[in-house]
């Protein structure tokens, strides 16, 4: 029975030790990088495909806003170029001469005051 149980040790002992030379050969077969490499670290692997996952996300996301800032400052400057344009345009138009000079253009039958527009007071008791 000693016997026995000496052999069955031996044995044990030889699975857990490797075989020297066996390093390169499971290298070589893939062996060591599927099962022993992979299957040990798998959850760190998940960990690192799921943050390379999120910086790829984060990073479309920051290049589609920029661009959006991008087209939106662009869009302001060409409104505010329109605003100033439309502001002189406006301006030039409702000068004194310029109302005039329409009036006369579109045949209205309207006159400028000679005399300066006075106040009506009513009082009230």
């Amino acid at each position: 029975m000693l016997k026995k149980y000496k052999m069955e040790e031996t044995k044990d002992q030889d699975i857990k030790q490797p075989k020297k030379g066996s390093f390169l050969k499971d290298l070589l077969s893939g062996s060591m990088v599927s099962e022993k490499l992979i299957l040990n670290n798998l959850g760190y692997i998940a960990l690192l495909a799921i943050l390379a996952a999120l910086y790829i996300a984060n990073r479309y996301n920051a290049e589609s806003i920029t661009r959006e800032t991008a087209r939106l400052q662009s869009e302001i400057k060409d409104l505010r170029a329109e605003a100033l344009s439309t502001s002189a345009d406006l301006m030039f138009i409702s000068r004194q001469s310029q109302v005039y000079s329409m009036i006369r253009e579109k045949g209205l039958d309207l006159e400028e005051l000679k005399t300066p527009p006075y106040k009506i007071v009513v009082n009230r008791k």
